[in-house]
């Protein structure tokens, strides 16, 4: 794990790998919870035996916002960084999908320090977030994320 105290620690990144996520399997009760919160049923993702029968993977597959959502945990493996006053989810962009997660798929986060700045004494740091899935050559999705970080 990569430990980040501070803007100057950060900076020394840009450009880099920074590391990758453990494994975590995308389960179907995962996947439904995920339903309950966001109201979205779409049978694609909740109707494992349609889905087997009649979807185009023959498994149900998460929602592309639940791979999304799971950006923050996924990252805290990564990178841990301290001496922070506060740090703020601030944006994602350029995401595309580029492969559906079947239910038990295994996913990893890669990430890479894009760009950092100083913005009077709040850090914008972009990572270049790729999500693999085990076993497959092409990424769930590629994309920027963007957080703020307010060092003491």
């Amino acid at each position: 794990m990569l430990v980040i105290n501070s803007f100057e620690e950060f900076k020394l990144h840009l450009g880099k790998e920074l590391g990758c996520s453990n494994w975590h399997t995308i389960s179907q009760e995962q996947i439904n919870k995920f339903a309950a919160a966001t109201l979205d049923y779409q049978w694609i993702h909740t109707d494992e035996e349609k889905a087997e029968k009649e979807g185009p993977f023959k498994a149900t597959i998460a929602h592309g916002y639940l791979t999304l959502s799971l950006i923050p945990y996924l990252w805290k493996q990564i990178a841990d960084v301290r001496n922070l006053k506060m740090e703020i989810n601030y944006g994602i962009e350029h995401f595309r999908f580029g492969e559906p997660v079947l239910v038990n798929s295994e996913i990893q986060l890669r990430a890479k320090l894009k760009s950092i700045v100083d913005l009077r004494g709040i850090t914008k740091v972009v990572i270049e977030a790729i999500l693999v899935i085990r076993n497959q050559t092409k990424p769930a999705y590629t994309g920027n994320v963007v957080f703020l970080y307010h060092f003491v």
